[in-house]
């Protein structure tokens, strides 16, 4: 998302009626946050985004990596592929008891970068939720699939309570959810919520994040997002809509992909495709990258005649290679 996100909840056309004023200035005790989303990291989700802590034009996420973009004020939970927000869809959560203050819905399910997407100026939120939690604190959850709202403003929710669905509304290329803490309307990183250390980054005490919930959000500097096989070279688009045919002993050939997000710069992807009597098929370094890669597609195979391929177990694996060590690795295998 932009960095308008906050204030297109705030100011664009969402109602407000319901809303509880508060002494912003009266201490009050922080939240506990649940995952805000339905699904399982690691596994159904991943954190595709953290927050901006760099006040200036660079990037610095809270450990000071560059797993954000500039200025960017919230939490980005993304799925898997696009299956996952279709059909029975992924369920957004309250991250803690509140009131819903605010919501808005009708914006559309469609990628900014696909044909046809219309203006999100003023709604780069889409369909969205505000809580109030008391005490000058809520969360606002962004990108929500049109029509799933299912709570309505003054309603009180419960921590864990289905509010929506994740979905593809507003300023965004892929489904997910993007999630935001204020007090007193001023962004607070959930990850390191000090106000002392409003800036800074790196190891700190403290987090708003229940124990368990910190402990599957334990920060990574990368992450293999999609791994799986094809029977032909494919695009990364196809990753996203899941219209990949498995090898069958048909096909004219034995493909392995990766699709990878969080990548630094000088990072080296080794690649390797072995078949099912241990002989190298096909292996694989490529260049350093250039600068820090948000997402990153990368596939490694062979072709051969329809018919030819051995029977057995075919395994491929990407090695990412940072500052001379192994910072990241996932290995599939395939029994044709």
């Amino acid at each position: 998302m932009t960095p308008k996100i906050a204030a297109s909840l705030i100011v664009a056309g969402l109602a407000t009626a319901g809303f509880t004023a508060v002494a912003w200035g009266q201490p009050a005790p922080a939240p506990s946050f649940v995952l805000p989303l339905a699904c399982r990291i690691g596994q159904t989700c991943e954190i595709q985004h953290y927050l901006d802590r760099d006040p200036g034009p660079g990037v610095l996420d809270y450990r000071c990596g560059h797993r954000t973009y500039d200025k960017h004020n919230g939490i980005d939970i993304r799925l898997l592929d696009l299956r996952a927000e279709q059909g029975a869809g992924t369920a957004v959560l309250a991250a803690a008891a509140g009131k819903v203050s605010r919501l808005r819905d009708g914006a559309p399910d469609i990628s900014i970068r696909a044909p046809g997407a219309g203006s999100v100026v003023n709604k780069e939120c889409g369909n969205g939720v505000v809580i109030d939690h008391g005490g000058g604190w809520e969360t606002q959850y962004c990108h929500l699939q049109k029509g799933s709202i299912g709570v309505a403003i003054g309603q009180p929710v419960a921590a864990g309570q289905a509010i929506a669905k994740a979905g593809l509304s507003g300023d965004t290329e892929f489904p997910h959810l993007h999630f935001t803490v204020r007090r007193a309307m001023k962004i607070v990183d959930p990850f390191a919520p000090d106000p002392a250390r409003e800036g800074q980054c790196g190891a700190a005490a403290g987090t708003l994040w229940s124990p368990a919930t910190a402990r599957d959000l334990a920060y990574k500097a990368g992450v293999v997002l999609n791994a799986g096989w094809a029977g032909r070279p494919i695009a990364a688009g196809d990753v996203e809509t899941g219209a990949i045919a498995a090898p069958t002993q048909a096909s004219p050939a034995v493909v392995a992909y990766f699709r990878l997000i969080g990548l630094a710069q000088g990072d080296v992807l080794d690649l390797s495709l072995v078949g099912p009597r241990g002989e190298t098929l096909a292996k694989v370094s490529q260049p350093p990258l250039d600068h820090d890669k948000d997402q990153y597609f990368s596939m490694i195979g062979k072709k051969g005649a329809p018919g030819s391929w051995g029977k057995g177990a075919y395994r491929a694996e990407v090695r990412v290679i940072r500052g001379g060590a192994v910072a990241l690795s996932r290995r599939i295998e395939l029994n044709l």
